[in-house]
C-alpha cells in the first residue's frame, strides 16, 4: 500500500526548490522500493518553512520543513513516512500554533487536498453551496449574500449582495461574472495561492454568481505574472465541463455557465475594474468614466458582476451554511474572515487568515514574529503600493475596514509589508509617486502630469532645496490628485505620501 506524501506546487514553494524536492522524494522512493503516492498540493502559506513537505500518518498529517532536496535521504532514513524524527520535523500540521490559531473558511482547503481533484474538492465539502443555490431563486440567493454582510476583498470593499443585486435588477439579454484576478498589489499573493490550491472553490462561486444575477458567461482576467494559475484554471476548467459543473446544463439544473481564463497584459491599472473591461474587450487598458456603472454598462456594454477572487471564492461556504454563519465572524460592518498577508521585513512571512479585529501589533509579533532582522518595525504599509504608512504607534488598530478608513489608511486586498526603523520614508514617498507615473494609464491630467511633478518636488526636498515651501507644495499636489483623478490610481497615490509627510516628518527634514 502506498503512503501519501504532500510537496506543494505553489508557486512560491517552487520558487525555493519544491519541485526538485518532488522529484528527489519520488526518486529516492524507487531506489528503497518503496511505494509513495505524491501529491502536488496548494501551500498551507507558511513561507519560512517552504518547501513544507507532509505524510499521511495514522495520527494525521505530519509536517518536515524547510526541505532541501539535499534532505531527502536523511529524511528516509529517519522513517518520515512513518512520522519518524528528524531535524526537521514539525510535528503534526494541525498543531502548528501558526495554523491552529486561524480561522480558515475561503482557505479551508488550501495546501489539504490535490488542488485539480474533483473526488478530493467534493470530499472537503465542495459543490454544497451550488446544490443548494440550484434549489433557490436568484433573489433568494442575493439575500444570502447581502445577509452575510461579504463585502469586496479589495480596495472599495462594497457590499457584494448591493452589487449582485444592481444586476439581476438589470434587464439584458446576456449578463456576464468577471473574476478580477489581475492581483498586482504589492505584498499580495491570496488570490494566487487559491487559484493554484483550490480552483474549483474560484469556479463553484462564479457559478453561483451566475445563477444568482442571470449571467451566462464568466471570465477570469489573470495577471500575465501567473503562469502556473494559467495552466491550473485551465485544466480545472475543461475537468468542471466535462463533468457537467459547466456548460448548458449545470450540475442537471437545467441552467447555462461557460467559463474562459483571459490572460492580462502586465499593467497594473487593468486591476482597476473599468480599465480591466476595457482590456477583456480588446482594447488598451484604460479607466472608463462612472458613471455608468459596470453593473449597468460593464463587458461588451452588458451588466456585469467584477469581484475579485477572494470575494467569489467566500461564496460557496455562504450558500453552504448560511448567511448567518457567516456574519458570526468579524466585527462591526467587517463580517466573516479577512485572508491577510504578510511580507517585508518580517521574520515568518505567510498567510493568515483570521476574523476581522484581530489587531497589527498581533499580526505582526504573534504571527509574524516581528522583524527578520531583529531591529524595531517603524511601519507597515496596508492595502498596496497605493496604501497608507500605519506608524508603529497605531500598531493596536484592529483590522477592520471602517477603523483603518477613520485613520486615513485602508486594508484593501488584505496585503501588509512591514518595515524596520531603518526605512526612509521619504524615500518611500518617493517611490508612491514614480509607481503612480509609471503605471498610470494617462487618461487624466492630475495622475498622469501630478506623479511626475511628485517625484520632481520630493527630489527638490531631498536637496534641500527651499524644502518648507517644497513640502506646502507636495501637499498641495496631493490635494489635487486625490480629488481630481479619475479612478483610484492618482486618487490615492497621495495616501503613502501624506502618510509619511504625517508620521515622518523627520524623514524630510534631513
Amino acid at each position: 500500500m502506498s503512503i501519501r506524501v504532500y510537496v506543494p506546487s505553489d508557486t512560491t514553494a517552487a520558487s525555493v526548490g519544491a519541485d526538485r524536492v518532488a522529484r528527489e522524494i519520488l526518486q529516492e522512493a524507487k531506489s528503497l522500493g518503496v511505494e509513495v503516492e505524491l501529491v502536488r498540493n496548494g501551500s498551507r502559506g507558511m513561507f519560512w518553512l517552504e518547501p513544507l513537505v507532509e505524510v499521511q500518518t495514522v495520527q494525521g498529517r505530519v509536517a518536515y520543513g524547510p526541505v532541501k532536496p539535499s534532505d531527502v535521504p536523511s529524511l528516509f532514513a529517519s522513517g518520515f513516512l512513518q512520522g519518524g524524527t528528524h531535524r526537521l520535523a514539525l510535528g503534526l500540521t494541525e498543531e502548528i500554533l501558526y495554523l491552529k490559531q486561524q480561522e480558515r473558511l475561503t482557505f479551508a482547503r488550501v495546501g489539504v487536498i490535490d488542488p485539480l481533484s474533483l473526488e478530493d474538492y467534493a470530499a472537503h465539502g465542495g459543490w454544497a453551496g451550488l446544490r443548494n443555490a440550484i434549489d433557490l431563486a436568484p433573489t433568494e440567493i442575493v439575500a444570502a449574500v447581502k445577509g452575510s454582510g461579504l463585502r469586496g476583498r479589495g480596495g472599495a470593499a462594497f457590499p457584494t449582495g448591493i452589487k449582485w443585486q444592481t444586476v439581476l435588477d438589470t434587464a439584458a439579454d446576456q449578463k456576464y461574472i468577471v473574476c478580477n484576478a489581475d492581483e498586482g498589489d504589492s505584498g499580495t499573493f491570496a488570490d494566487r495561492m487559491l487559484m493554484e490550491g483550490d480552483p474549483y472553490c474560484l469556479i463553484e462561486g462564479m457559478i453561483i454568481a451566475g445563477l444568482a444575477v442571470g449571467a451566462t458567461m464568466g471570465y477570469i482576467y489573470l495577471r500575465s505574472e501567473y503562469p502556473r494559475c494559467w495552466t491550473t484554471l485551465n485544466e480545472a476548467i475543461r475537468r468542471c465541463a466535462a463533468a457537467g459543473w459547466l456548460g448548458e446544463n449545470v450540475a442537471g439544473s437545467g441552467r447555462a455557465f461557460h467559463m474562459e481564463v483571459r490572460l492580462g497584459a502586465g499593467s497594473y491599472i487593468c486591476g482597476e475594474e473599468t480599465a480591466l473591461l476595457e482590456s477583456l474587450e480588446g482594447k488598451r487598458g484604460e479607466v472608463r468614466a462612472k458613471p455608468p456603472l459596470p453593473a449597468h454598462v460593464g463587458l461588451f456594454g452588458k451588466p456585469t458582476v467584477v469581484n475579485n477572487v477572494i470575494t467569489l471564492a467566500s461564496v460557496p461556504l455562504i450558500l453552504e451554511r448560511g448567511a448567518a454563519f457567516y456574519h458570526e465572524y468579524g466585527q462591526g460592518r467587517s463580517r466573516g474572515t479577512l485572508t491577510l498577508q504578510l511580507s517585508g521585513n518580517i521574520q515568518r512571512p505567510g498567510l493568515i487568515e483570521k476574523a476581522f479585529g484581530l489587531t497589527l501589533r498581533e499580526l505582526l509579533y504573534d504571527y509574524g514574529g516581528g522583524s527578520a532582522s531583529g531591529r524595531p518595525l517603524r511601519a507597515v504599509q496596508a492595502g498596496g503600493p497605493l496604501g497608507a504608512y500605519v506608524p508603529a504607534h497605531d500598531f493596536d488598530l484592529p483590522l477592520d475596514y471602517e477603523a483603518f478608513m477613520q485613520r486615513g489608511a485602508m486594508i484593501g486586498h488584505g496585503g501588509i509589508v512591514a518595515f524596520d526603523d531603518t526605512v526612509d520614508m521619504r524615500e518611500m514617498a518617493r517611490f508612491a509617486m514614480e509607481f503612480c507615473a509609471e503605471e498610470s494609464c494617462g487618461k487624466c491630467t492630475p495622475c498622469r502630469i501630478g506623479s511626475v511633478r511628485g517625484v520632481e518636488v520630493i527630489d527638490r526636498i531631498q536637496q534641500g532645496q527651499d524644502r518648507d515651501a517644497n513640502i506646502v507644495l507636495l501637499e498641495s499636489l496631493c490635494d489635487t490628485m486625490q480629488h481630481g483623478s479619475l479612478c483610484a490610481m492618482g486618487g490615492m497615490t497621495p495616501f503613502p505620501v501624506l502618510s509619511a509627510l504625517k508620521h515622518f516628518p523627520e524623514d524630510f527634514e534631513r
